[in-house]
C-alpha cells in the first residue's frame, strides 16, 4: 500500500487572527498593489510629441514694390495656419529684408544638437530608417515658379555658406514651385476673377499669354512652357509664354506673344500673371493685355498647398550635411 503524500504543514493561526494565506494567495493580493504603484511611475504617451521638424524657409526674390513683401508675409501666415506648429520663416535673395543670409544665420545660431548627436560638429545621426536627424535643420523652398540661376546657383551657394559658418546646421533645398497642376489651378482661378468665362469658349476664339519673368537658363524656359501646357489643357485654349525680361533662352516678350495669338486669329486674349506677388514685371505684363489681365498668384490656397507639398518632398530627402569641424591641434 502506497503511503499518503504528505501535505504542507499549516500552522494554526493564533486565536483572534485570520488564517495565514498560502503563497498563491499572498501573490494574488500583493501583485495588484505593486502593479498599481509601478504604473503610477509611467507617464502616458503623448501622441503630439514628435521628432523636431526642420524650419520651412520660404525664399522670395525681393522687390522694390512694397506689395511684394506684404504678399509674401500674408502667404506665410496662411502656411502657418494650414500647418500649426511648423516653424515658418522668410528670406529674400535681394532687395528686401530679411535677406536669406540673415535668416539662415539666425537659424544657425539657434541650432542646438539633439540628444545623442555628435557635438564635435560631425554629420547628422541616422535613425533606423536611414533618414538623417531633422533637428536643427532648414528646408529652403524657393518662391520661384521655374528653375533658373537663382534656384540652381544663388540659393545653394547661400545655404553652403551658412553651413560653413554654423557647423551644426543642415539644409535641404526644395524644388521650385512650378511647374505643377496646382499652379494651373491657381492661374485659372485668377483668370476667372478677372473675367474669364466660366463656360468653355468657342474653339479658336480665346487665348492666354502666360507672362513670366525670363531667364538665361534654358531649364527655366522649359518649365514655363510646361506650365503653359498645363494651363492650356485646363482651359481648353492656346496658352503661349511671354517674358517681361526677354533673354536668348526666353526671347518672346509679352506684346510679341499677344501678336502671335492675334496672327493666329484669336480675338479674346488674356494675360495670366506667372508671378507669386505684385511687382514691376507683373505690372508691365498686365499693361500689355489687350482684353483682361489676371492678378499674381498671391495667397491663393493652391499656392499654400503647393508650398507645403514642396517642403514635405524635401523632408524625405537626405539633407546637405552639417560641416565637420577640423580636429583641434593639441
Amino acid at each position: 500500500m502506497t503511503p499518503p503524500t504528505p501535505r504542507p504543514d499549516r500552522t494554526p493561526s493564533p486565536p483572534g487572527k485570520p488564517p495565514h494565506p498560502d503563497g498563491t494567495a499572498r501573490l494574488a493580493t500583493r501583485v495588484p498593489g505593486e502593479l498599481r504603484t509601478r504604473l503610477g511611475l509611467v507617464r502616458p504617451c503623448d501622441p503630439r510629441r514628435q521628432a523636431p521638424r526642420p524650419a520651412l524657409v520660404a525664399v522670395a526674390h525681393g522687390s522694390r514694390d512694397p506689395r511684394a513683401l506684404a504678399t509674401a508675409t500674408a502667404l506665410l501666415d496662411a502656411v502657418r495656419a494650414h500647418r500649426p506648429g511648423l516653424d515658418v520663416r522668410l528670406g529674400h535673395i535681394e532687395l528686401n529684408e530679411p535677406l536669406l543670409t540673415d535668416t539662415l544665420d539666425t537659424l544657425g545660431r539657434e541650432t542646438t544638437p539633439p540628444a545623442g548627436q555628435d557635438t564635435t560638429g560631425g554629420t547628422d545621426t541616422a535613425d533606423t530608417t536611414g533618414r538623417a536627424d531633422l533637428a536643427g535643420g532648414a528646408v529652403l523652398v524657393p518662391l520661384l515658379l521655374s528653375h533658373g540661376l537663382h534656384a540652381t546657383r544663388d540659393i545653394p551657394a547661400t545655404a553652403a555658406a551658412a553651413r560653413a559658418a554654423h557647423p551644426r546646421l543642415t539644409t535641404r533645398l526644395a524644388a521650385p514651385l512650378g511647374p505643377h497642376p496646382l499652379l494651373a489651378e491657381a492661374l485659372h482661378a485668377r483668370l476667372t476673377e478677372a473675367g474669364w468665362p466660366a463656360a468653355p469658349p468657342a474653339p479658336g476664339s480665346h487665348g492666354v499669354v502666360l507672362a513670366a519673368a525670363g531667364s538665361r537658363d534654358p531649364a527655366y524656359a522649359a518649365g514655363v512652357r510646361r506650365a503653359a501646357a498645363l494651363l492650356g489643357r485646363r482651359l481648353g485654349v492656346p496658352v503661349v509664354p511671354g517674358y517681361a525680361a526677354p533673354t536668348p533662352a526666353t526671347p518672346a516678350t509679352v506684346p510679341a506673344a499677344v501678336a502671335a495669338l492675334e496672327a493666329a486669329g484669336v480675338r479674346r486674349i488674356a494675360v495670366a500673371s506667372y508671378f507669386t506677388a505684385p511687382g514691376r514685371f507683373a505690372t508691365e505684363a498686365a499693361g500689355a493685355a489687350p482684353w483682361l489681365a489676371a492678378a499674381p498668384l498671391g495667397t491663393h490656397p493652391a499656392l499654400v498647398r503647393l508650398l507645403l507639398h514642396r517642403y514635405d518632398q524635401a523632408c524625405s530627402a537626405v539633407p546637405a550635411p552639417a560641416r565637420r569641424r577640423p580636429p583641434t591641434a593639441a
